[in-house]
C-alpha cells in the first residue's frame, strides 16, 4: 500500500510530461486514415521538412508506398534517400551525438508520436510557435514551453507573436473585495497569437490543411494496420451475428424436450 502511494507522484509526473502542454487548450481534429490523398500530402510534408532530423524507424518505405497507393519507383525517386533501399526502415543519417550538440537533445522519432501525444496535441503544437528572443533558436511554443526545436514550417505559417489583452476588475485583491480603496485590478492575459503581416507564404486555412495532412500521416504511421483492422472487424461482427442464429437454433433443438 505504501509503495502504491509513493508511486502516485511519479505516475502523475509521467502523465504531465507526456501531455507536454496539458494546460493549453488543444484544437480538435478527426484524422481520416482512408483519405489517401491527405496521407500522401502529409508524407510529402514530412519528407520535405521533417525527415532531415526526425526518423520513422519503425516504418518501412515499402509499407508506406503500398498502403498509400504510391508506385514503388516514384517512392524511390521522391521519398527514399539515395543511400537507402525501399525495404529499409525510415532511419536518418544524422548521428544522435551530432543532433544532441545542435539541439541540446536528439530529435525524437516520430513513428509513435501521434499515439503517445495524441493527434490533437501534435496539431496544436505545430500551430503555436511564436517569436521569443530569449530562446536559443528564437522561438517558443505554447503547447511545449521552452521547446528546443526550430519552427521549420515558419516560411509557410509566418512568424507569430504573442498578443496580450488586459481586463479590469473593480476589486483590488490587495485591498480586499468591495473595499473601494486602491486602484482597480488589471489582469493581463497573453494567450493569443497573431501572424506578423508579410511573413507567411500560406493563408491560415491553407496552413491548417498542411498541418492536418501531416498529422493525419503521423497518425497512420503510428498504427498502419488500423484500416485493415476495421475492415476485419466488420466481417467478425457479421460472422458473430450469423453464429448467434445457428447457436440459438441449436439451443432450441437441445432444450425442446425439457419440461
Amino acid at each position: 500500500m505504501k509503495l502504491a502511494v509513493a508511486l502516485i507522484p511519479v505516475f502523475v509526473s509521467s502523465l504531465t510530461f507526456a501531455a507536454g502542454g496539458l494546460t493549453y487548450p488543444l484544437e480538435q481534429i478527426e484524422p481520416d486514415y482512408t483519405d489517401k490523398e491527405s496521407l500522401q500530402r502529409g508524407l510529402a510534408t514530412y519528407s520535405h521538412y521533417c525527415m532531415g532530423c526526425h526518423s520513422l524507424k519503425y516504418q518501412r518505405y515499402e509499407r508506406t508506398a503500398t498502403d498509400l497507393g504510391i508506385d514503388p519507383e516514384i517512392m524511390v525517386q521522391t521519398i527514399v534517400p539515395s543511400d537507402k533501399k525501399i525495404g529499409d526502415l525510415g532511419s536518418i543519417a544524422m548521428p544522435p551525438k551530432v543532433a544532441a550538440e545542435w539541439f541540446g537533445a536528439p530529435p525524437p522519432d516520430l513513428t509513435l508520436v501521434a499515439r503517445k501525444r495524441s493527434p490533437e496535441w501534435v496539431y496544436t503544437y505545430m500551430k503555436t510557435f511564436y517569436i521569443d528572443p530569449t530562446r536559443p533558436l528564437g522561438v517558443n511554443n505554447k503547447v511545449f514551453p521552452k521547446v528546443g526545436m526550430p519552427h521549420v514550417l515558419e516560411p509557410l505559417q509566418g512568424q507569430q507573436r504573442v498578443v496580450c489583452q488586459e481586463s479590469t476588475s473593480g476589486d483590488n485583491p490587495i485591498a480586499g473585495p468591495n473595499s473601494g480603496s486602491g486602484p482597480p485590478f488589471i489582469e493581463r492575459q497573453c494567450d493569443s497569437l497573431e501572424v506578423v503581416e508579410g511573413t507567411a507564404q500560406l493563408s491560415a486555412a491553407e496552413y491548417d490543411r498542411v498541418i492536418y495532412d501531416l498529422v493525419n500521416f503521423l497518425e497512420y504511421v503510428g498504427e498502419p494496420t488500423k484500416a485493415r483492422s476495421h475492415n476485419i472487424g466488420i466481417y467478425v461482427l457479421l460472422f458473430l451475428m450469423l453464429f448467434f442464429v445457428f447457436a440459438y437454433l441449436l439451443k432450441r433443438e437441445y432444450w425442446k424436450d425439457v419440461q
